[in-house]
C-alpha cells in the first residue's frame, strides 16, 4: 500500500500533462470573460508546477529516498488546498455553472489525497519501504534532467506515432473529411499519443537512470 501514493502521483502528473496539451487554444483567445480566462491560465500554471514538483518526487521515489514520504505529504497538501480553492472559485463565480459531477470528482481527488497522506504518515513504516541505505542512488538533479529529456523525447515520438496512427485509422474507418473531420481525428489521436508518450518517457528515463547508475554506498571505517 505504500506504493499507492507513487501511482497517484503519476496519475496526477499525467492529468496535468493532458491539461497543458489540451489548452493550447487559450493562447491568443481574447473572447473569454476575465474571471474564466484567469482561472484557466492559473490552472495551467498549477499544472506546470505539479509536473516539475512531481518529477522531483519521482526522483526521490525511484531513488528509494527516506525523504519521499515527507515531501509527498507537503505536495499532496498543496494539491488539496488548490482543489478546494478551485472549487470555491467555481461556486462563487457567476460565469460558471454548478456541476454535481465536478463536485464529486473534486471530492474523490481530496479523498484519495488524504488516503495517500495517511499511508505515508509518520510512524507508518513508509520510511523503511523507500529507504535503501545499502546503496547510493543518483542525485535528484540527475533524475530530473533524465525525466525532462524523457518527457520531451517521449512526447515527440508519441505525437508523431499517434498522428500517423490516427491518419491510418481515419482512412481505414473512412472517417469523413467534411470540414476537416478526418484531420481533427488524427490530431486528437496525436494529442493522446503526446500525453502517453510524455508520461511513459519521463517514467522510463528515471527508472533507467536509477537502474543503471545505482552503486554501493561508501561505508565508513569499522571501529
Amino acid at each position: 500500500m505504500s506504493f499507492v501514493p507513487v501511482a497517484w502521483l503519476i496519475f496526477v502528473m499525467a492529468w496535468s500533462v493532458y491539461g497543458l496539451a489540451s489548452s493550447w487554444w487559450l493562447f491568443g483567445n481574447s473572447g473569454l470573460p476575465d474571471d474564466i480566462f484567469y482561472f484557466l491560465m492559473g490552472g495551467l500554471i498549477v499544472d506546470v508546477v505539479t509536473i516539475l514538483w512531481g518529477l522531483y518526487l519521482l526522483g526521490l521515489a525511484f531513488g528509494r529516498s527516506a525523504r519521499f514520504p515527507r515531501h509527498f505529504i507537503i505536495w499532496q497538501a498543496v494539491i488539496i488546498i488548490w482543489s478546494l480553492a478551485r472549487q470555491a472559485y467555481v461556486l462563487a463565480s457567476p460565469n460558471f455553472v454548478f456541476s454535481a459531477e465536478n463536485l464529486a470528482i473534486t471530492g474523490a481527488e481530496i479523498a484519495i489525497g488524504l488516503l495517500c497522506i495517511y499511508l505515508l504518515r509518520r510512524g507508518s513504516g513508509a520510511e523503511t519501504v523507500y529507504a535503501k541505505p545499502e546503496t547510493e542512488a543518483p542525485s535528484v538533479f540527475v533524475s530530473i534532467v533524465a525525466a525532462v529529456l524523457g518527457i520531451i523525447l517521449g512526447a515527440v515520438i508519441g505525437a508523431l506515432g499517434g498522428f500517423f496512427a490516427g491518419s491510418v485509422i481515419a482512412d481505414v474507418a473512412e472517417v469523413s473529411c467534411f470540414e476537416g473531420g478526418c484531420g481533427y481525428f488524427a490530431v486528437f489521436i496525436g494529442l493522446a499519443g503526446l500525453v502517453v508518450g510524455a508520461i511513459a518517457g519521463g517514467i522510463l528515463a528515471v527508472w533507467l537512470v536509477h537502474r543503471r547508475r545505482r552503486k554501493p554506498a561508501v561505508q565508513g571505517p569499522v571501529a
